[in-house]
C-alpha cells in the first residue's frame, strides 16, 4: 500500500484545526432524510494505529444494504502527523480514510463512521467532517456517549433515548450558540439487555433514518456490520503493513 500524505495546507496545530472545524461546520446539511434504510449500499470506515511507527491504516468496506454481504473493500496507510487531541481526532484520520474511500471500485452510498457526527463538543465530529469533504451522506455510530448525557433506553431492541448536550464544551468554555437541551444524537438499543450504541447525524441524513440504518445493520451484534467488517479489515491490513 502506498503511504498517504496529508494534503497541502492540512492543519498542523490545534488552533488551525479548530479554525477549520469552525469554517466547515456551517456546511453540514441537516434537512435531508438520506437514503432509505435497506436500499443500495452502505459503507463502513474505521482506522487502526501503529503508534511506534506513527502509522494509521484506514479501511472502507461496502456492504449490500439488504444482504449485508461485502460488495467491495479498500485500505490505505498514512503517516500520522497531528497530535492526539480529544475532539480533533479527525485530523489524524481523514486523509487516510479519504484515500481508502477513493480506492473503492464502486460508490459507497451511506457512510457509517465508528465515531461521532453532531454528538461532538464542537458539533463537528468525524462523520460530519467526512460528509462535508466528500458530499456523501454520513452517520456516526459510537461505542460511548463522549461528553453527553442520556437516560438508559428501554430494554427492547430499537428503544432509544435522547443524547443531550448538558453544556457545549470547548476547552471548558460554554458556547451560547447551542442550547443546553440540544439533542445531538440518540442512545439506541441494538440488542436486548446490552449497552446501547450512540447514533448521531453526520451529513445529509436525518436522525430518525440514522437510527433506522443502524438497526438494519445490527441484526445479530451490538455494533453495525459496517463497523465490524471495517475494524477487522484495518487491523488485518495494519498487521500486513511492512515495517
Amino acid at each position: 500500500m502506498k503511504t498517504v500524505r496529508d494534503p497541502a495546507g492540512w492543519p498542523a496545530t490545534r488552533e488551525q484545526a479548530r479554525a477549520a472545524q469552525d469554517e466547515l461546520r456551517g456546511r453540514v446539511v441537516l434537512d435531508e432524510p438520506g437514503p432509505p434504510p435497506g436500499t443500495g449500499t452502505v459503507t463502513g470506515v474505521d482506522v487502526a494505529y501503529d503508534d511506534e511507527r506513527d502509522l494509521v491504516v484506514a479501511a472502507a468496506v461496502v456492504l449490500d444494504a439488504v444482504s449485508l454481504q461485502v460488495v467491495a473493500e479498500a485500505t490505505a496507510v498514512g503517516q500520522v502527523s497531528f497530535p492526539y487531541v480529544p475532539g480533533l481526532l479527525a485530523f489524524r484520520e481523514i486523509p487516510t480514510v479519504l484515500a481508502a474511500l477513493d480506492a473503492l471500485p464502486c460508490p459507497p452510498g451511506l457512510v457509517v463512521c465508528d465515531g461521532y457526527g453532531l454528538a461532538h463538543p464542537r458539533r463537528f465530529g468525524l462523520a460530519s467532517h467526512l460528509g462535508v469533504l466528500t458530499g456523501l451522506p454520513t452517520i456516526g455510530v459510537a461505542k460511548n456517549p463522549f461528553t453527553f448525557a442520556y437516560q438508559e433506553p428501554g430494554a427492547p431492541r430499537g428503544s432509544t433515548s435522547p443524547l443531550l448536550a448538558a453544556a457545549s464544551v470547548d476547552d471548558g468554555a460554554h458556547d451560547d450558540a447551542h442550547d443546553d437541551a440540544d439533542e445531538v444524537g440518540r442512545a439506541l438499543r441494538t440488542r436486548v439487555g446490552v449497552k446501547p450504541v450512540f447514533v448521531s447525524v453526520g451529513h445529509r441524513v436525518s436522525l430518525d433514518n440514522a437510527c433506522a440504518h443502524t438497526l438494519a445493520l445490527t441484526p445479530e451484534f451490538r455494533l453495525p456490520e459496517t463497523t465490524r467488517r471495517a475494524d477487522s479489515l484495518c487491523r488485518r491490513a495494519l498487521r500486513e503493513t511492512t515495517p
